[in-house]
C-alpha cells in the first residue's frame, strides 16, 4: 500500500512541477519537491 501512495505522490508532486508555466510562488516548488521526495522514498522502500 505504501508503494501505491508513494507512487501517487510522486505524479502529484511531478503535476505541480509542470504547473510552473503558469506565475507561481515559493510555497508550490517547496509542496511539489516534499512531495516528490515524500513519493519516492515511500515507493523505493521495501
Amino acid at each position: 500500500m505504501t508503494r501505491v501512495i508513494g507512487f501517487i505522490l510522486f505524479w502529484v508532486g511531478v503535476g505541480m512541477l509542470i504547473q510552473l508555466i503558469v506565475p507561481t510562488n515559493l510555497w508550490t516548488v517547496l509542496i511539489a519537491a516534499g512531495c516528490m521526495l515524500v513519493g519516492y522514498n515511500m515507493f523505493c522502500s521495501s
